[in-house]
């Protein structure tokens, strides 16, 4: 069981971390705009290509990882971000600027394969699935938090407003980091274990695993269409005002920070596998709903309409995210837990670095289309994910909650 004093350290930490991230990622491209003077167009393509460069830290994340213990991970990644954060002031150039956004995209990628593999040092069984959804909840609140603090800092008028909001965001990466060190660590993972043997060769080995990592792509890139092509679907082809797509975003986060904890704490007595079906079958529902919408509707029922799609989407979230991630970490073998979470990180990874272009060609070429791919491949997802129900654990399948319901049916 997980102490409570370690419950609330953690949380903090995803608390102070996403306070800080919000404050800072809406502002990412302007602020070095801003600051350095660069044309928006070679900012974004620079921040680009640092983030691309970013991923070859993930199958090192994964060695640190069974080496040296998640805890210290964690605490390294949010530091290296802290680090970079307080150098943004200086960058002056294009070279700077990238120098310094590679380091920050060595901590961002380390971040979701490193905290994951945490989350199973300090919990078990049902209790994975809380933390996670806490943690879901949590970071949705915090992100939206440090928005709303950001638009009220810069609307003060300051010039010197962007460099309080870099140098504050790094304070949180660095407060986060000495919440992180203070959570007592597993014996394994202070010691720091002999490096098991096989390394990656033993993920590669894992074809179940395998599976559920390559089946998570296609909806990962069901995730990314609230930031990617819904803005342009809405504003391009249903003619709808910009103001719009900040309204439906608020619906989203502010939906996973008030409901997951509770789908979660009633997801538990069912098969993990089957919840993350269900939302991936629920994202399918979301995606041609926005299809019918740009062909039929119009005026008040179109509105309508994109904000009851928009909420069959964060139904789909609610059901498919927390639960997806402890089936993940259930599923991971101890020994080798950090290498087979870095490896269905990538799942989401790469799927984040290209949906820009995958998305947006797909709407160039039939928007309605694009919504009725991404809804048959969230399908085979949810298929895919039932089939593969028998090869995988039987402690990721089923929560011990889960295994006590079946027992007395």
């Amino acid at each position: 069981m997980t102490s409570a004093g370690i419950r609330v350290r953690y949380m903090a930490a995803m608390i102070v971390d996403a306070t800080g991230s919000g404050m800072y990622l809406p502002l990412s491209l302007i602020y070095f705009h801003h600051t350095t003077g660069l044309p928006i167009g070679q900012v974004g393509a620079v921040v680009s290509a640092a983030a691309v460069l970013g991923l070859l830290s993930n199958p090192l994340t994964g060695v640190l990882v069974d080496r040296f213990g998640a805890r210290a991970v964690v605490t390294g990644g949010y530091l290296l971000r802290a680090a970079a954060f307080t150098c943004y002031p200086l960058v002056d150039s294009a070279v700077p600027l990238f120098l310094a956004v590679l380091v920050v995209a060595f901590g961002d990628v380390s971040f979701s394969p490193s905290v994951h593999a945490l989350v199973a040092e300090i919990s078990t069984g049902t209790e994975r699935d809380r933390l996670i959804a806490a943690q879901r909840s949590i970071r949705n609140a915090g992100l939206g938090a440090g928005g709303l603090i950001a638009s009220g800092v810069l609307a003060a008028g300051d010039d010197h407003a962007f460099t309080a909001i870099v140098l504050t965001s790094a304070a949180a990466f660095a407060g986060a980091a000495a919440l992180i060190r203070s959570i007592p660590a597993p014996h394994r993972a202070e010691a720091g274990a002999a490096p098991p043997s096989g390394g990656y060769r033993t993920v590669v080995r894992n074809r179940p695993f395998l599976g559920l990592t390559l089946l998570n792509i296609p909806t990962a890139f069901g995730y990314m269409v609230l930031a990617v092509s819904l803005p342009v679907y809405l504003t391009t082809e249903l003619d709808q005002p910009a103001s719009l797509i900040g309204t439906l975003y608020a619906v989203n986060t502010v939906g996973i920070a008030l409901a997951q904890i509770q789908v979660t704490r009633l997801l538990t007595r069912f098969r993990r596998t089957r919840a993350v079906a269900a939302g991936a079958a629920v994202f399918a529902v979301s995606f041609v709903s926005f299809a019918v919408l740009g062909i039929v509707s119009t005026g008040v029922t179109l509105l309508v309409g994109v904000f009851v799609a928009t909420a069959i989407f964060t139904l789909g979230e609610l059901l498919h995210g927390a639960t997806a991630s402890a089936l993940v970490v259930n599923a991971a073998p101890e020994e080798t837990r950090g290498r087979h979470i870095a490896v269905y990180q990538l799942s989401w990874a790469v799927p984040s670095a290209l949906a820009p272009a995958v998305l947006t060609g797909l709407l160039a070429l039939s928007p309605a289309g694009m919504w009725l791919v991404l809804a048959a491949g969230v399908t085979v997802s949810a298929l895919g994910v039932l089939r593969l129900e028998p090869r995988l654990p039987a402690e990721a399948v089923r929560t011990p909650t889960a295994m006590t319901v079946l027992e007395e049916r």
